[in-house]
């Protein structure tokens, strides 16, 4: 006798996706505090800072995806734990990419605001 084991949504997956999600939005507050504080002088340093922030969130999306879809992937015994949430896991690659993205483009922006004023 085989008994049936539902698959459970990977928490790597879910993970992928919420460290995406702040990759992006640390990466407009790297883009705020560039555009504001580049008159004054501290853009370029806040921005700075919180791009730092905004690769360490998406390097772990990204990251935490490519697990979450090897861990999905995986295929075990019949009696054994199956995983699912691909869109999930595709998901935070995504928004882990594009967290980067945006951060470093708008940490360069912010520099060369700072340097023009």
């Amino acid at each position: 006798m085989h008994l049936e084991v539902a698959p459970a949504t990977s928490g790597l997956a879910i993970g992928a996706l919420v460290a995406g999600i702040a990759a992006i939005v640390v990466a407009f507050v790297v883009l705020c505090f560039g555009l504001v504080g580049a008159d004054a002088g501290w853009g370029a340093w806040a921005a700075g800072a919180f791009t730092v922030l905004a690769v360490a969130a998406g390097t772990a999306g990204v990251a935490l995806g490519v697990l979450a879809r090897r861990q999905i992937r995986r295929v075990g015994p019949a009696a054994s734990m199956r995983f699912q949430g691909q869109g999930l896991a595709s998901a935070g690659f995504i928004c882990g990419i594009a967290g980067l993205v945006i951060a470093v483009v708008a940490f360069v922006a912010a520099l060369a605001l700072q340097l023009a004023a």
